[in-house]
């Protein structure tokens, strides 16, 4: 039932599009209506496969990189003041930095192949999960660190056994936004400069006038970008006590079984 929503959001949005298309009459190289799009990509089913699985590799190499590298980012920044102020002001200014201006030299220094869309995807998820974590491991209840002190637990003791498991949610959302941030870097860097993946084909079917194609690969990119935010949420679940205590609760209701 918590899917009715997002089918019905869906539906809508195709019949306002295919009536935006028959009302106006565009040619179809301008917008061709959903039918086209779901014939052409029927058509084009086994290419667009094979892109799809080169982009995801480098979706979920990028995610699982970036993710690591900005949880010990934000350990390291949690358990240092000296790491807070030399390395968060340059994380910031990171961000200040477009994406796109910083594609043609990752290119250039690591090729046209796998690990320079690799390396894009890292840039984009790297700052929002070291932010969130950070965030999450620097609001730590007072009571629970008053308690620790009062105890005498070593500051190594504090992080690991009452800073970390409280940021947990904190975690969690930032690599939910991770996922959904994750394919747009590695289709910025196969802009730049690829032969292969969902991004060089839209811009492949772009450069040929085949709108069609190409609003094809977009939504095959969107599915794609969706599917790996739900897997995420599902492995997040048990890090949000709440969701996890929910999920426990339907499992054991009355009535849902055989």
């Amino acid at each position: 039932m918590k899917a009715l929503p997002a089918v019905v959001a869906s539906l809508f949005a195709l019949a306002l599009w295919q009536a935006i298309v028959t009302v106006t009459g565009l040619p179809k190289f301008i917008l061709p209506g959903p039918l086209q799009v779901a014939e052409t990509w029927w058509h084009n089913r086994a290419l667009i496969a094979e892109h799809t699985l080169v982009t995801a590799l480098e979706v979920i190499l990028g995610l699982g990189i970036g993710a690591a590298l900005g949880i010990a980012t934000a350990l390291h920044l949690a358990a240092s003041r000296t790491a807070r102020v030399l390395i968060r002001p340059i994380l910031v200014f990171t961000q200040a930095l477009p994406v796109f201006a910083l594609a043609p030299i990752l290119t250039l220094w690591l090729g046209f192949g796998l690990w320079s869309k690799v390396f894009m995807a890292v840039l984009i998820i790297y700052f929002p999960v070291t932010s969130a974590f950070f965030d999450g491991l620097m609001r730590t209840p007072k009571g629970y660190l008053d308690l620790a002190r009062t105890m005498q637990a070593s500051p190594s003791r504090i992080l690991w056994h009452i800073r970390v498991p409280a940021a947990l949610p904190s975690l969690a959302s930032g690599l939910r936004l991770a996922a959904v941030y994750a394919p747009i870097g590695a289709v910025i860097g196969e802009w730049v400069g690829a032969s292969r993946g969902l991004g060089y084909m839209m811009l492949l079917a772009n450069g040929r006038a085949k709108t069609d194609l190409m609003f094809a690969a977009m939504l095959t990119l969107g599915l794609f970008a969706i599917l790996l935010h739900v897997a995420i949420v599902r492995l997040t679940r048990p890090l949000v006590p709440e969701e996890a205590n929910g999920a426990r609760t339907r499992q054991a209701a009355p009535g849902t079984g055989p």
